[in-house]
């Protein structure tokens, strides 16, 4: 699976920055000084990511990234900006045609995040890409390997939605969907700073937002991936709550989707019977007493009567 990033500039100096500033990051950087020099590059390798300047001589930035898309549809797309154009970089942002924009003079350290973010979600989408059902396990405890405190996780948010879906006697399709939804939910965290993962306390409102765009990040990966819409709407929205409360949209009530709703409490009743860096795990009745409390505010209070009472037995 490539790592490679392509850089397409008309500045040499701008190349040759480059090339001091990855030395020393696991990633194999190329440089072209054109469009055409960029295109002969496909043509010979698989390339992650590339990031081009919106001018260049002979041809618009943004006329590249066109025909990169025909050529390589999954290579991430940046691009590099001076002011006087960030309107034609945030249009093209919001029409899903680049993944991300930077300004000139950027910010190295924000640069090189910004392209290992980039090859993260370029390995990941190739991952979910084969469908195979022991390689989207095996990614889903990859990710969890960010957090000491979910190792295992995925496994038992699927064991208890499948419990809920059992109840139900959801069809065999949606069932397959949510198992692997189950697993993928928190796909989006492989973008997430470790220390913000492991922070052993509360979370500033900065770091919280770092937060809250897992699921949008882990969705965009699973489109790319042409996983399910089950699989999507459970990434996208196990965050969100019954009440409206919740994110990333404020989802209210049964416009949640289904399976996202069934997975939000699969999660929480995990997430509540095992320890976490800032508190020890409560006691299953404690945990159930807890739930209890949120029906109606965070869960469909239907979804968690089958829950308590025909899956953990409660009485």
């Amino acid at each position: 699976m490539s790592d490679t990033v392509l850089f397409v500039d008309h500045k040499e100096m701008v190349l040759s920055t480059v090339n001091r500033l990855f030395a020393d990051v696991n990633i194999k950087v190329l440089r072209a000084a054109s469009a055409r020099e960029a295109l002969d590059f496909f043509g010979e390798q698989e390339i992650a990511v590339l990031v081009s300047d919106t001018q260049m001589s002979g041809t618009q930035g943004t006329d590249l990234m066109a025909e990169i898309r025909q050529l390589s549809p999954d290579t991430l797309k940046i691009v590099t900006t001076e002011h006087a154009d960030l309107t034609v970089a945030v249009d093209a942002v919001n029409r899903g045609e680049v993944f991300r924009f930077i300004i000139r003079p950027w910010d190295n350290d924000e640069l090189v995040h910004m392209i290992q973010e980039a090859v993260q979600h370029y390995r990941l989408v190739q991952s979910l890409k084969t469908g195979d059902e022991a390689a989207l396990l095996s990614l889903a405890q990859t990710i969890e390997l960010k957090d000491p405190y979910t190792r295992g996780h995925c496994e038992s948010v699927a064991r208890y939605a499948l419990m809920i879906a059992g109840a139900l006697h959801l069809p065999d399709e949606e069932t397959g969907g949510i198992r692997q939804g189950s697993w993928l939910h928190d796909c989006g965290k492989i973008g997430v700073a470790d220390n913000v993962l492991n922070r052993k306390g509360p979370l500033d409102e900065e770091e919280f937002e770092l937060i809250k765009n897992h699921p949008r990040w882990g969705a965009d990966v699973a489109r790319q991936a042409h996983l399910s819409d089950t699989i999507v709407d459970i990434i996208l929205h196990h965050h969100e709550k019954f009440d409206g409360s919740g994110y990333p949209y404020g989802l209210r009530g049964h416009a949640i989707p289904f399976a996202a709703r069934v997975v939000t409490i699969a999660d929480v009743y995990d997430a509540l019977t095992t320890d976490r860096p800032y508190r020890n795990k409560f006691s299953d009745e404690k945990a159930i007493k807890i739930m209890r409390l949120m029906e109606g505010n965070v869960f469909d209070p239907e979804i968690l009567d089958v829950f308590l009472y025909d899956c953990l037995k409660c009485k």
